[in-house]
């Protein structure tokens, strides 16, 4: 392959195009660097959000539990005794 591509090289200097050439091969070469950094910054965006998102979710659900963990029933039953497991707390 370096072979073909040093031939093709030699070729363009006889012809006097070298110098094109080496400019459309730099062009070519710069772009595919650029795309190359481009996607990868979006990728690392996208990767950076999506984490972020399930950092708050999971912060969110702990405060969700801690809240609950701390709640209590205001009904008419004691708490501590449990239901009788009709509705309306059993009462007649």
């Amino acid at each position: 392959m370096a072979t073909f591509v040093l031939i093709l090289l030699l070729i363009a200097a006889i012809f006097g195009v070298l110098g094109a050439v080496l400019k459309v091969a730099l062009v070519l070469v710069l772009s595919v660097i650029l795309a190359i950094v481009v996607l990868t910054a979006i990728v690392a965006w996208y990767v950076r959000s999506g984490v972020h998102a399930w950092q708050r979710d999971l912060r969110r659900r702990a405060e969700d539990e801690r809240r609950r963990s701390h709640a209590y029933d205001v009904g008419r039953e004691d708490p501590h005794r449990g239901s009788t497991g009709e509705l309306g707390g059993g009462a007649d």
